[in-house]
């Protein structure tokens, strides 16, 4: 495993989007041309690569001055366990180390992983949705 990383959004297809997505049963992933939109339209990305296979994946979304937030955070679960999302997600914490407010909605299983990195549940906060997903 020759696991690298970057910042740029080229090389990012709707192929490889699809397979990541779908990887960790997302539903999006069934969308691919409109993903690879909503990565386009990112205010920052970053991906892990294992030679040419896109394995993780973390976007933001921004006001450019206060919020940040993390909208898309996966990695392939054949390469979870190896501090690729600690990288990614230390990569974006930098990014926006400026920033007053980091937000994301995880998943219950993953909850320790974030605290480990920061993040902490507000009180009195529920996440909330309206989906057009099916």
């Amino acid at each position: 495993m020759s696991i690298y990383y970057t910042s740029s959004k080229e090389g990012i297809t709707e192929e490889a989007l699809e397979e990541l997505f779908l990887s960790v049963d997302w539903e999006s992933g069934k969308y691919p041309k409109q993903l690879l939109q909503a990565i386009e339209g990112s205010h920052s990305v970053v991906t892990a690569w294992d030679e040419g296979k896109l394995v993780g994946l973390v976007n933001a979304l921004s006001d450019g001055v206060l919020t940040a937030y993390f909208h898309y955070a996966l990695i392939n679960p054949s390469y979870q366990s190896n501090g690729i999302g600690k990288e990614l997600m230390n990569m974006m914490l930098e990014r926006y180390k400026g920033y007053k407010s980091k937000v994301l909605i995880s998943y219950p299983d993953a909850v320790n992983f974030y605290n480990r990195l920061g993040f902490k549940s507000e009180d009195g906060s529920k996440p909330m949705y309206i989906s057009e997903l099916v």
